[in-house]
Order: structure tokens, then sequence, then C-alpha cells
């Protein structure tokens, strides 16, 4: 197990099956809150959690020439990236915001070519390809993509999502993956706090279930999935290794919709979930026959 804990693969699967839960949860909560307040409060939370965390864990705190760093990776994974998501998913449906966040892990291995200087093979791009259009054939089977300017806010959260994904490597050569993401959202929740009154307001006449889904989306698809995310990068050199595993999410949310809801596994589940996985093991594939060292896990 201690081996385990050593290697990336399994804090990337950690954050992703936490986000797989940010699509019922978000859903829930809007019916109650407006987008940019619960974005506020769901960072706050979520800061919350992880300073208690660090507490003891001895979280070191961060030094003053890095502070616009955590700042920036704070608008971008929080202040921009949750905003704009739950904006988007107020008027498309579940499966049309995964495909669309879908494309974070190719716009990621891009902009890590483009400004880290990261090789990504052609066997590796291919199993991107693959699992792209798993997630295709995951929802497009059932009709359920619908086409409006939602859209556009869910593409400004891959985006900057993929930005964030490349200054967790920055920050993670000195942080550690608790401290990188704690530190990160705590500069989110400052970003939104302007939104603080109306956050409030909405909050004295939320109903318990709407409370417990914002409590549910502070502690896992934000503070237990950010920090389980940073840590993964702080586990390896290569960031689209890492961010190749949001693939997973929409796999993970569906799967986790039947069980809730007791349905079965249709085909497009089987044969989308299929290409995802596939995929998966093929860029893993690619990494391990890839030449240098831009691809090694780092130990500690």
């Amino acid at each position: 197990m201690k081996r385990a804990l050593q290697s990336y693969h399994i804090w990337a699967f950690a954050a992703a099956f936490s986000w797989s839960l940010a699509y019922m949860f978000t859903r829930l909560a809007l019916e109650q809150f407006s987008p940019l307040p619960l974005g506020f409060l769901r960072c706050l939370l979520a800061s919350i959690f992880m300073v208690g965390a660090g507490i003891f864990t001895g979280m070191k705190p961060p030094r003053r020439k890095d502070i616009k760093l955590f700042l920036a990776a704070g608008a971008a994974g929080f202040a921009i990236y949750i905003p704009s998501f739950n904006h988007g998913f107020l008027t498309v449906t579940s499966a049309t915001s995964s495909v669309i966040i879908s494309s974070a892990p190719i716009l990621t291995a891009l902009l890590a070519m483009i400004f880290l200087g990261e090789r990504v093979g052609k066997l590796q791009w291919a199993a991107i390809a693959v699992e792209f259009c798993g997630i295709l054939v995951l929802f497009l089977m059932k009709g359920a993509f619908t086409v409006n300017s939602g859209i556009l806010w869910l593409f400004l959260s891959a985006l900057v999502l993929s930005v964030y994904n490349l200054m967790q490597k920055e920050l993670t050569g000195t942080y550690s993956g608790l401290e990188t993401a704690a530190y990160s959202m705590m500069a989110g929740a400052l970003l939104l706090a302007f939104f603080t009154p109306q956050a409030l307001r909405e909050l004295k006449t939320a109903s318990a279930g709407h409370i417990f889904s914002l409590f549910m989306l502070a502690l896992f698809p934000s503070a237990i999935a950010y920090a389980a995310w940073s840590k993964a990068f702080e586990r390896t050199r290569n960031t689209a290794a890492v961010s190749n595993y949001m693939f997973l999410v929409p796999l993970l949310a569906g799967l986790l919709g039947f069980i809730a809801a007791g349905e079965r596994v249709d085909l497009s589940t089987v044969l989308g979930g299929g290409l995802i996985l596939s995929g998966l093991a093929i860029f893993n594939m690619g990494k391990s026959a890839g030449k240098g060292g831009s691809n090694e896990e780092k130990h500690s």
C-alpha cells in the first residue's frame, strides 16, 4: 500500500472519483444558490477543510514571492473555473458538460508542449483520441447533447482548468500537494469574496438538502479532489499523464448515477467505458515505451 501511495496513479484516480460527484451535487445546489455565490461558498468551506487537515500535517506557510502564483492558480482553478462551470451547467445537460470538460486533458497536453516543453508521443496522442471518442460514444449514443451558450462557459472552464494543471506542476516543485491545493483554494475564495453578502442571503433560505449538497461539493469535488490532484502532480514530472485521468470523470459519474438510481448499464456505457479504459491503458503503454526521463515518477 505504501508503494502504491508513492505513485501518481492512485492520487489521480482518487481526484477523478471525487470530481465525478460534482455533477450530481452541483445540479442540486444550483436549485438554491446562484453560480458565483455557490463558487465562493464551495471554495470557502473547502479551504476550511484543508486548513483543518493542514494543522495535523504541519502545513508550512507560502513564501511571499509565491503569493502571486497562488493567486493566479486560485483565479484559474477556482475563481474562474467553478463559476463558469456553474453558469454552463445551468443551461446544458450533464452529458454535454462531461463532453466539453473532457477537452481539458487535450488542452493540458497542448499547453504543456508549448510552455513546458513536454513531449507527448504519437501513441499517447492516439490514446487521448481513443479516450475522447469514448466520451462521445458514452453520451452521444443517448442523444443527450445540447447546444447553447452554456457550451462557451464550459469551454472557458476547460481552458482555465488546463492552465491550473500547468501551475500545479510549478507549485508542487516547492510545496506539498495539500499545501498547493489549500493555498490555491484560499486564493480562489478570496477572489470570490465580493459575493459574500449574496451568498449569506441564499444560505439563510437554503433547505437542509441544499446545505448538504453544498457540504458534499466542498468536501469531495473540492477539498479531497484538489488535494489528491496536486499530490498526483507532486508524484510525477509529466503533466499530460496526470490530466489524462480526467477522462475517467464522466465514466465514473455515469456509473455512480446507475448505482444511485438502480438502473441497468446500457450499451453506450459499455462501449464508451471500454474505449476510455483502453485509451488510458494505451497512454500508459506509450509512456513506458517513451525515451527520456520526462515521464518518470518522482519518489520521496
